[in-house]
């Protein structure tokens, strides 16, 4: 998986599929991504490999009060990924819309679907959550695997 910011100044590539896609209709996602929702692959930062430019880090803050790291490109300022001080630099949410085949990207889970836009329509076989979830719950056994592989990791 290949993606990009718009000016093209920054490229990036995912050496892994990311552990999930989140399409968050939290009200800060909802600002911040200018639409509906945000769309968010959660993948160990290791995986995001910068093979063009070099991404700019901005502080934001978030809803919890922990803020984030949001990596953009320096020259047309799109937010590529996000890491979340709450899980740490370990992990990165690419913004599914950077990639080059979005079509390929479908959300695992809808989350925060408490502050949705009464307009959105989330299909009846996919898993949301009026706030967040379990992950060991509604992740595929592979993913949440790799998930504690790499908190073990960077624990040390």
């Amino acid at each position: 998986m290949q993606g990009r910011c718009s000016c093209g100044a920054v490229g990036y590539r995912l050496t892994e599929v990311p552990l999930v896609v989140h399409a968050c209709h939290c009200s800060w996602c909802q600002r911040e991504s200018g639409s509906a929702f945000g769309l968010n692959g959660m993948i160990e930062t290791r995986h995001v490999e910068v093979t063009r430019g070099t991404p700019e880090a901005m502080e934001l803050p978030t809803a919890s009060g922990k803020g984030q790291r949001v990596m953009r490109c320096p020259d047309c300022g799109v937010a590529l990924w996000a890491q979340y001080h709450g899980t740490g630099p370990a992990f990165s949410y690419v913004k599914m819309g950077t990639l080059e085949a979005t079509g390929a990207v479908r959300p695992d889970v809808h989350i925060f679907t408490s502050s949705k836009q009464d307009w959105v329509q989330i299909p009846a076989d996919m898993p949301s959550f009026e706030a967040f979830y379990r992950r060991s719950e509604v992740w595929r056994p592979e993913a949440y695997a790799r998930f504690q592989a790499e908190r073990a990791r960077v624990a040390g």
